[in-house]
């Protein structure tokens, strides 16, 4: 019980890092498109949205909360690419910038007259305090526990169970119809969109945030480490998986009072001031700057502890300005664009960083033999790259009519069995070269 107090406040910080804009805006999307058909869909979205992350985040703890460390085992140089395209993905390319985006147009933008929200004024007043806030923030490392696990997190979710509770208790009306694809591939799509929370690459860069953290805290034991940070991921794994069933709910039982909507975010407004009142429109405001400010600081924080240790000369702060700046320039381009932009990138890293955390936790059984991950990762990304491409509009005939002929892949998920394939062949000869 000492340990469960403890560190209760290490889980609500890594909570509240993996509870950023994506996990607000896709859960309500998710509910009101699958309709009755909300239960395979939770399931897959829970798969890539929770569970993958916290084996992400045991994998990673397990070798010093360093995926570098983790990358290096199948070659120094795809050690150094991956890590830096996985880090540069959830940080100042895409996510970073998308929390200052998501701020304005669902934190701020409906406080705002018509006439004010078509100009770029407000976004970028926005979005420059916003990440002054993030900035500040970020300069101080070791504080994250007290500022994020024992302030910010214990708010967001107070914020998160009026919505939920309410929504529960006077429903906005039945759970509607699954549309779209969601009517015969609820499992498979709502796998795929739980890509879009990017917790599981996050996974794979917050354990040296929290290792930071203990750190700071004078905790430097390495199994004591370990131990603390896996405990917060099962805390960080529970309370994402209420809030996102939470959400999912309030989206399932929203069509009949607010209709049919195509985005996740004006979904959960229109839900809000349906439950609430005007009041709805604060209490969600003050969620989503709750949840986008806490992940922008561990996403920059995490960034500039790695590319520090990877460029020395460059020190934490001077990188943690640079991220900050390149990411509030980035959010003025506005939350659409972003999205379109990052799919086809998650839709090729994605399944490989998936593939590498599954091997990490079992890498014993054939020796950490590199040749095991060569061959999984190369298969794996013989699917996934196409995946990638298509999602990005380029189309290739010949490619797609042999992936085709791949198990799983018309369920998206083509990569799967090439992957355990590789495996195979890899760990033949790992015993063969034995």
């Amino acid at each position: 019980m000492k340990f469960f107090k403890e560190n209760l406040a290490v889980g609500f910080m890594l909570l509240a890092l993996f509870l950023g804009a994506g996990n607000i805006i896709f859960p309500p999307l998710l509910g009101q498109l699958s309709g009755h058909e909300i239960i395979p869909a939770m399931i897959g979205f829970l798969i890539t949205g929770v569970g993958l992350p916290l084996v992400g985040i045991i994998a990673v703890a397990k070798n010093g909360g360093d995926l570098q460390v983790v990358a290096n085992r199948i070659h120094p140089m795809f050690s150094v690419i991956f890590t830096s395209v996985i880090y540069l993905s959830i940080g100042p390319l895409f996510a970073i910038p998308r929390t200052g985006a998501v701020t304005y147009e669902i934190g701020i933008a409906p406080f705002l007259s018509e006439a004010a929200q078509g100009s770029w004024v407000p976004l970028f007043i926005t979005s420059l305090l916003f990440f002054a806030i993030v900035l500040y923030l970020s300069l101080n490392p070791s504080k994250l526990i007290d500022t994020i696990g024992k302030l910010l997190m214990p708010a967001l979710l107070i914020v998160i169970l009026l919505l939920a509770f309410k929504s529960i208790l006077t429903p906005l009306g039945p759970i509607g119809e699954p549309h779209g694809v969601y009517v015969t591939k609820a499992f498979s799509e709502s796998f795929i969109q739980g890509y879009l929370t990017m917790d599981v690459l996050a996974s794979l860069v917050f354990g040296i945030v929290i290792v930071q953290a203990l750190q700071g805290k004078g905790i430097v034991d390495r199994a004591k480490q370990v131990k603390i940070t896996v405990f917060s991921g099962v805390i960080a794994a529970i309370g994402l998986g209420f809030i996102y069933i939470a959400l999912a709910y309030i989206g399932a039982t929203s069509t009949s009072t607010i209709g049919l909507l195509d985005d996740g975010g004006s979904i959960i407004a229109e839900s809000a001031r349906a439950l609430y009142g005007n009041a709805g429109n604060i209490i969600l405001s003050i969620t989503i700057i709750l949840a986008c400010l806490t992940t922008a600081v561990g996403l920059v924080s995490a960034n500039a502890s790695y590319f520090n240790k990877l460029f020395p000369s460059l020190s934490y702060k001077w990188l943690a300005v640079i991220f900050t700046v390149f990411s509030f320039v980035i959010s003025n381009f506005g939350l659409s664009k972003l999205i379109g932009i990052t799919l086809p990138v998650l839709l090729f890293i994605y399944p490989i960083a998936i593939v590498l955390m599954l091997l990490v936790l079992f890498d014993k059984a054939f020796g950490r033999n590199p040749i095991v991950y060569s061959l999984a990762l190369i298969a794996t990304a013989f699917v996934s790259l196409y995946d990638g491409l298509k999602g990005a509009g380029i189309e290739i005939s010949w490619y797609e009519n042999i992936l085709k002929t791949f198990p799983l892949y018309d369920q998206s998920i083509g990569w799967l069995v090439p992957a355990i394939i590789g495996v195979i062949i890899g760990w033949i000869i790992h015993l063969i070269t034995k």
